[in-house]
């Protein structure tokens, strides 16, 4: 930390000395324009870069068994091209990780490609994704898939679970979408302003989307047991009592999420309120789940665990939530 004591001028103008290491190092010379950005909790950044245009982030990597994740890293991390090169051919397999890759990561294209390199470029301008707006469609998302896959398992439906199933790569790219936004803004306060974000709630945004991330994996699990149920019947009173469960916690994680948006904390409260119910409903079925053909019993007992997960999800969502600024 560098101390620097205010001056004042005759004519009341403020003033302060920059740093000279820092004017040395960013080409800050007499004459020199920089940008002065009030932020929301009231700190001055100074852009020693206004008015030119940021080069692209350009990141490298070789073909390796790791190949998909290092792209999916890259991306994450913001670079505007990732470019894959081998010294020789890259292989039909590496080529096929790597456009499998980019199809799950929004904005991601390639743009050029030869024998030994693909290149790919992110498209996306990030000031045009406000990460509110993200949250929400990935939450409407994974909150459809959460309905839709009860709704399947009900009503017998194997082509609605085989959609809800399909739905889940949705989630997970804008998940990753609103990962590499976050961390662009945590590097851009101009950014964050523009957005209407402050860097200290974007933990808060990455841990809440991480979750929705995981109703969605959930839901995507119940799917997969329905399509394993085929056209196996499940008795009456058992189908009501996942129906109940799966309603309280549909409900939790949408009071959840809704107390996020509008720090309501009482909101909050209420889901965490619902625990004592929802452990009761679990053990109701665990017991009404030992009277099933061993064809159909640990299905909905894995069913119900999803579900289980779904409100552990919906609580920890709700934990995040802080009160409004006074």
């Amino acid at each position: 930390m560098d101390l620097r004591k205010i001056q004042r001028t005759s004519g009341g103008t403020f003033f302060v000395c920059l740093p000279k290491n820092w004017a040395e190092r960013n080409g800050i010379d007499r004459g020199s324009i920089v940008s002065v950005t009030e932020t929301a909790d009231g700190q001055l950044a100074i852009n020693p870069k206004y008015g030119v245009e940021r080069a692209p982030q350009v990141a490298v990597i070789k073909p390796t068994p790791l190949l998909d994740r290092e792209i999916v890293e890259k991306y994450l991390l913001g670079y505007d091209i990732i470019r894959v090169e081998a010294k020789e051919r890259i292989s039909p397999i590496d080529r096929e990780r790597v456009k499998q890759a980019s199809s799950h990561l929004v904005g991601l294209e390639i743009i050029e490609e030869d024998y030994s390199k693909i290149v790919m470029q992110c498209l996306l301008e990030p000031s045009t994704f406000p990460p509110q707006k993200i949250l929400r469609r990935e939450y409407s998302i994974a909150s459809g898939m959460h309905r839709d896959a009860v709704t399947a398992l009900i009503e017998g439906d194997v082509h609605l679970a085989e959609n809800v199933v399909a739905r889940d790569n949705e989630v997970n790219r804008l998940y990753f979408l609103l990962v590499r936004v976050l961390r662009t803004v945590i590097q851009n306060p101009g950014l964050s302003e523009k957005l209407g974000i402050l860097p200290i709630d974007c933990l808060d945004y990455r841990l809440t989307a991480s979750l929705v991330e995981s109703i969605g994996d959930q839901s995507a699990c119940i799917g997969e047991k329905v399509i394993k149920l085929g056209e196996a019947k499940i008795a009456e009173n058992l189908s009501q009592l996942v129906l109940k469960f799966h309603t309280v916690t549909y409900e939790s994680h949408e009071n959840a999420i809704n107390a996020v948006f509008s720090r309501d904390v009482s909101m909050a409260e209420s889901v965490r309120s619902e625990g004592d119910k929802v452990a009761a409903m679990f053990d109701e079925i665990e017991t009404a789940v030992r009277d099933q053909p061993a064809d159909v019993g640990p299905h909905i007992l894995a069913v119900a665990s999803s579900i289980n997960r779904i409100y552990d999800n919906s609580l920890d969502i709700a934990d995040l939530v802080m009160p409004k600024l006074l």
